[in-house]
C-alpha cells in the first residue's frame, strides 16, 4: 500500500473509533508486513496535525492512538455540550412528539391515553419549546385543543416535511432513542382525527390567543392531576 493511501486509511479508522486503537489492531487491519509503515504513518499524522492550526491532534493513550481535541478548545466545548444538554429531549417528550407527529392533529387527552400516563406537563413544555403548536379545536364535547408539530420540530430532526418522517418503527433511529414498544403499538392502532372534526385555526393572532389559553388549560389539568396523586 502506498504511504499516502495507508495514512488516509489509518486516519479513517481513527476518525470512526471512540476508543484508542492499538498498533496491533492496526496491524490486524493492514497485515504484519505493514507494521513498520504503520508506525511511520502514525508519526506522520501526528506531525501534520501538530504543524497545523486545526481543532484536534493525535494522542497516544491507554496503549493506543486516538484523535482528540486540543486542550485550548476545552472551554468552548464545555459551553457547546452544556447547550446541547439543555436542548436534549426526554423520553417522555420524544414519545409525546411521536404520537403528535404520526397522529396529528391530536388532543392532549388522546396523547395521555396513548402513552398511558398524564402528559399535560410534557405537552406544555413542547409548546413552550415550539416543537408543537395549537392547530385548532376538536368538534367533540368540551372542544379540546388539537396539536400539530411545527417547523422547529422539522429543523430539530433534519426533516423537510412531515411526509419525510420515517416509518413509525424507525422513529427511534431518527431521534436516537428507543421508544416504548407499547407506545409504538398504541400509535399504530390509533385512529386519525377526521377532517370534519377539526376546527382549524388559520389566523396568527387567533393562534397566539389559543396557545396562551392552551398553556393555561394544560397547567390547570396538570395541577389537578398532582392533587389526585
Amino acid at each position: 500500500m502506498e504511504p499516502n493511501e495507508l495514512r488516509a486509511a489509518i486516519e479513517a479508522i481513527l476518525f470512526v473509533t471512540n476508543e484508542p486503537v492499538t498498533l496491533d489492531e492496526l496491524v490486524d487491519a493492514f497485515g504484519e508486513a505493514e507494521r513498520g509503515a504503520i508506525v511511520e504513518q502514525l508519526d506522520e499524522i501526528r506531525r501534520i496535525l501538530e504543524s497545523s492550526i486545526g481543532g484536534f491532534m493525535l494522542e497516544q493513550t491507554a496503549g493506543g492512538w486516538r484523535l482528540a481535541t486540543r486542550p485550548e478548545h476545552e472551554p468552548t466545548l464545555k459551553k457547546y455540550f452544556a447547550r446541547k444538554g439543555e436542548n436534549r429531549l426526554s423520553i417522555a417528550a420524544l414519545e409525546t412528539l411521536a404520537i403528535i407527529a404520526y397522529r396529528q392533529p391530536v388532543t392532549a387527552p388522546e396523547v395521555s391515553d396513548l402513552r398511558g400516563v398524564n402528559s399535560t406537563a410534557v405537552i406544555r413544555t413542547l409548546l413552550e419549546r415550539r416543537m408543537i403548536r395549537v392547530a385548532g379545536r376538536k368538534n367533540v364535547v368540551g372542544s379540546p385543543f388539537l396539536y400539530r408539530t411545527t417547523r422547529d420540530f422539522l429543523v430539530h430532526f433534519g426533516l423537510n416535511d412531515v411526509r419525510d418522517l420515517p416509518r413509525l418503527e424507525e422513529f427511534g433511529d431518527l431521534v436516537g432513542e428507543s421508544l416504548n414498544d407499547d407506545v409504538v403499538a398504541a400509535i399504530s392502532s390509533a385512529q386519525l382525527t377526521r377532517p370534519e372534526d377539526v376546527q382549524e385555526i388559520t389566523d396568527d393572532a387567533e393562534r397566539e390567543v389559543a396557545e396562551a389559553e392552551a398553556r393555561a388549560e394544560l397547567a390547570s389539568l396538570d395541577a389537578a392531576a398532582d392533587e389526585e396523586r
